[in-house]
């Protein structure tokens, strides 16, 4: 995510505050992800906040999974500043899904105001009818008193001190969107980030595998992985090099000979199957299996498995250029060609390295 945080841009801006537009789109999105959360069974949000709220590298607003704890089902887990806290959880140390809701509406005057203001003062200033003083100054005349006052009335319900009186996020969205200006702008444009013109990716000094990889000439890879072999195995150690060797072990290795046999035959189903047999089996690692099984998922068109795959074959061996290289095609599949580029660079990179030592 690398435009930052919410918080950054609202309380600590440097080049341009946030739009008025810009900010009613983050209202937006921000609803729609918690209710996709609701649909999905996970509701209870933890300490959701102005720092909780991530810019893509389109600069458009996610929700950071941070908040979503393991043990969120329960409730029980929770730290924040007192003056933010849902009240229920003051009275019963338990967050329900309309506490999500209550902490939306504190992220929706931190939008209207630019700062970080107590539900508590702000409601009084909105029951008085003040809702102009917390409005930030840098928004003057961006907006209507309309448009203004249901951004408030909207927040007003989310802050509401019983949890049944609260909207749910569906009815939030419902609310927020026919608010929204400028919807054929970029967040990009909206941001004030100039984006960089398109560009292929292609570098100077690329190895015959990274060129293949940056045109996702999945063929070409295919013959080139299959050409180095297990060479992304050397160097690593698992606890069984030192264990007497076992029935388990054979059954594994077979495995895996069953699984290279199915990826020289380019039928990657059944690699994808063997494969996930030999890595789940915890007896031995090896980077260049999960290489391997990365092009097959990218050659079922499953990118997202793909680039999980060659990431843990980095972890493995962070040495190892070839799984830098597999990422990038993964990251371009995906349609993250800027992250695929950047990746490109770190390879040829470690490949100069490698060669300089």
């Amino acid at each position: 995510m690398p435009h930052e945080t919410l918080s950054k841009h609202l309380f600590h801006w440097e080049s341009q505050p946030l739009q008025w537009a810009m900010r009613l789109r983050v209202a937006l999105y921000l609803a729609q992800a918690l209710d996709y959360c609701s649909i999905k069974g996970r509701s209870l949000y933890h300490d959701l906040n102005a720092y909780r709220v991530l810019f893509d590298q389109d600069c458009n607003p996610r929700l950071s999974c941070f908040g979503l704890m393991k043990n969120s089902r329960d409730g029980k887990s929770y730290s924040t500043n007192l003056a933010f806290t849902p009240p229920e959880y003051m009275r019963t140390g338990r967050v329900i899904a309309e506490s999500v809701v209550y902490s939306f509406g504190t992220i929706l005057l931190d939008l209207l105001s630019g700062k970080h203001i107590p539900p508590s003062h702000a409601l009084d200033l909105i029951r008085g009818k003040n809702f102009q003083m917390l409005t930030d100054s840098c928004l003057e005349g961006q907006f209507s008193n309309d448009d203004g006052t249901e951004l408030v009335r909207i927040a007003s319900r989310c802050l509401q001190y019983e949890p049944r009186e609260r909207p749910n996020a569906k009815s939030v969205v419902a609310a927020l969107t026919p608010l929204q200006k400028r919807t054929d702008v970029s967040s990009l444009v909206l941001m004030g980030v100039s984006k960089e013109p398109e560009q292929a990716t292609q570098l100077s000094n690329l190895s015959p595998l990274g060129d293949a990889c940056s045109r996702m000439d999945l063929t070409a890879i295919h013959e080139i992985l299959e050409k180095i072999g297990y060479s992304g195995d050397e160097g690593v150690t698992d606890e069984l090099s030192f264990q007497m060797w076992s029935s388990q072990l054979q059954d594994s290795l077979n495995g895996k000979k069953r699984g290279d046999n199915a990826f020289r035959a380019k039928d990657f189903t059944t690699a994808i199957e063997c494969y996930t047999n030999f890595t789940e089996s915890g007896t031995m690692v090896s980077p260049t299996v999960y290489v391997r099984r990365c092009l097959c998922y990218l050659m079922n068109n499953k990118a997202q498995e793909a680039l999980g795959d060659a990431m843990q074959a980095q972890v493995i061996n962070p040495d190892w250029s070839t799984a830098l290289y597999l990422q990038a095609a993964a990251l371009l599949s995906l349609g993250m060609d800027n992250d695929a580029r950047e990746t490109l660079k770190d390879a040829v990179a470690l490949d100069s390295e490698t060669k300089g030592n």
